[in-house]
């Protein structure tokens, strides 16, 4: 499990091709189905037909109920589910190969419990519905990205960036920032606003509810840019993995990737706790499966990463809208991330 050194073997696994097919599946099921079950008054040719009405411009004459459900509920949910999952794996990987810690998920840094307060503040505070509807998203990043800049100037000696005290330093700014939220829920308990204890408690579960085609949208650019800055460095990934020492006699700025890293996955991880809330395990378990699958080589353990998160938060939420009871999708992740995990954990020991 720990994040090691490309070996041949591992390099020489081929990338299992099966896996967008997969993700394609799990989407057209999950755009097809309701709370109890596959919707049979919508077919997979009247999803289709929605679909390629609104990218040719053409929506005159669609059945309204049929189109507002598959176009603007189901479908930006499921690519938003995509999205996230897949940002929250890429960071992942990102922050396990930095740290070289096979514990190490965006979470572990800070700055998710930085934006799930900043988004807790602004639904304690009743602002929730201003900018209409940006002003918790637009906190949640800002606060995230706050975190992680205290985090690394914790971990910042003599210019250069400590990854063991990065790692130590985003557990103790995100405890710390955890122990605010309990008491922001006692102040909104204490003045009786259930609309804004359940706003908040959703937020914390991780919640897919509310993804509109505006959220969905709002994630397309830090996917790009989180995206590009972490496959254009696969290799120097591949690099930094063999030892700081080595990468550097081998040509590499490490000090500046580092930052460059730093920044690209705190990017992604804020841009999914601001609009889903928090969603555990993803990013934790997921570049673990990747690696077992495709080797170490971030050449191909990235985008098979990316994949495979995609795969693991829409077949969660297809889960979670399955049961009896509807759950949140963090609750899912939750729930089968762990054992999986503990899984993963006792196979590597033996």
């Amino acid at each position: 499990m720990n994040p090691s050194k490309p070996s041949q073997s591992h390099s020489s696994r081929r990338f299992p091709s099966v896996l967008p097919l997969l993700l394609v599946f799990l989407c057209v099921v999950n755009v097809l189905k309701n709370e109890s079950g596959v919707d049979t008054s919508i077919s997979l040719s009247d999803a289709v037909h929605v679909i390629t009405s609104h990218l040719t411009g053409n929506v005159t004459g669609l059945e309204n109920s049929m189109n507002a459900t598959i176009w603007y509920v189901r479908l930006p949910r499921t690519l938003g589910a995509g999205l996230i999952g897949a940002l929250l794996s890429l960071s992942g990987v990102a922050f396990q190969s930095f740290l070289q810690n096979p514990l190490a998920d965006p979470y572990m840094v800070g700055v998710s419990a930085g934006a799930a307060l900043g988004s807790v503040l602004v639904i304690l505070l009743g602002g929730a519905a201003l900018l209409g509807g940006f002003l918790s998203p637009i906190a949640a990043f800002g606060f995230g990205l706050l975190a992680v800049f205290v985090v690394m100037a914790l971990a910042k000696t003599e210019g250069r960036i400590n990854a063991k005290t990065f790692l130590l330093g985003g557990v103790v700014v995100g405890t710390f920032l955890w122990s605010l939220i309990p008491l922001a829920i006692s102040l909104a308990n204490r003045d009786g606003h259930l609309e804004r204890q359940s706003a908040i408690l959703a937020q914390l579960l991780g919640n897919l509810n509310n993804i509109g085609w505006t959220q969905t949208v709002l994630l397309f650019p830090f996917a790009l840019v989180g995206g590009i800055l972490l496959f254009r460095g696969a290799t120097e990934l591949n690099l930094l993995t063999s030892g700081e020492e080595t990468a550097a006699s081998l040509g590499l700025e490490v000090e500046g990737f580092k930052r460059k890293i730093i920044f690209a996955g705190a990017l992604a991880t804020a841009a999914t706790v601001s609009v889903a809330g928090i969603i555990a395990f993803v990013g934790l378990v997921t570049p673990h499966i990747a690696r077992r699958l495709v080797g170490a080589d971030h050449r191909r353990l990235l985008p098979a990463a990316m994949w495979l998160g995609a795969i693991v938060l829409v077949g969660s939420d297809l889960l979670a809208r399955s049961l009896p009871a509807t759950l949140e999708v963090g609750v899912v992740t939750s729930l089968l991330g762990a054992p999986v995990f503990c899984f993963l954990l006792r196979r590597n020991q033996r």
